[in-house]
């Protein structure tokens, strides 16, 4: 199976019970065999909405990335994040 990306783009409102929602999704993502690729670094925003914080994580499967998603361990992390941020997320699978 092909691996699966997570992009999310992001703009944090409260840093503090953002980076609470960092922790716990990290946990989270580690635990269902995801790696960080980018996050929140350097970017050129050449069309769309801006948003300064961009991560991309990758998955073993799109199947993986969606329960990672729905698990308890980063269902209770993105309670932090409610009100906390604007974002989008997406999970793409890799061409093979």
């Amino acid at each position: 199976m092909p691996a699966a990306y997570w992009i999310a783009h992001v703009h944090v409102t409260d840093a503090e019970a953002y980076a609470r929602y960092a922790k716990g999704a990290t946990e989270a993502i580690e635990a269902h065999g995801g790696s960080f690729l980018a996050r929140g670094g350097r970017y050129v925003q050449l069309e769309g909405n801006d948003r300064a914080r961009n991560v991309l994580a990758r998955f073993p499967d799109l199947e993986t990335a969606v329960a990672c998603y729905n698990s308890p361990v980063y269902q209770a992390a993105l309670d932090h994040a409610r009100g906390a941020a604007v974002r989008d997320l997406v999970v793409v699978e890799a061409a093979e």
